[in-house]
């Protein structure tokens, strides 16, 4: 199995910028895909992106698209998530999440581990 540890997460002014990280270990030889997800204060958790082992292929929820950049460094077993022109509709607890596969999905189901999630909070 997979272990994951997000980092990077704080409070930023509306059109800031700021970029989490989420450091995978245990089986990580083996292919898997990472997502991050965020669940906002009285909201369902919701899907935000996610990438491929290779970083070949990756998918954006709509309203972040233009605005948050994911990305993958294998050597360090670590995905990044570069997030720009915050909103504060944007104010989330952000959850990285991993699967082994080799096929990019979409939903929280379909995850089966899961880091303990970090705070962004943005401020108009």
């Amino acid at each position: 199995q997979v272990q994951l540890v997000e980092s990077g997460g704080g409070l930023v002014q509306a059109g800031g910028s700021l970029r989490l990280s989420c450091a995978a270990s245990g089986r990580t030889d083996r292919s898997y895909i990472m997502g991050w997800f965020r669940q906002a204060p009285g909201k369902e958790r919701e899907f935000v992106t996610a990438i491929t082992r290779s970083g070949g292929t990756t998918k954006y929820e709509d309203s972040v698209k233009g605005r948050f950049t994911i990305s993958r460094d294998s050597a360090k077993n670590t995905v990044y998530l570069q997030m720009n022109s915050l909103k504060p509709e944007d104010t989330a607890v952000y959850y990285c999440a991993a699967r082994y596969t080799t096929v990019l999905y979409f939903t929280e189901k379909m995850y089966n581990y899961w880091g303990q999630g970090t705070q962004v909070t943005v401020s108009s």
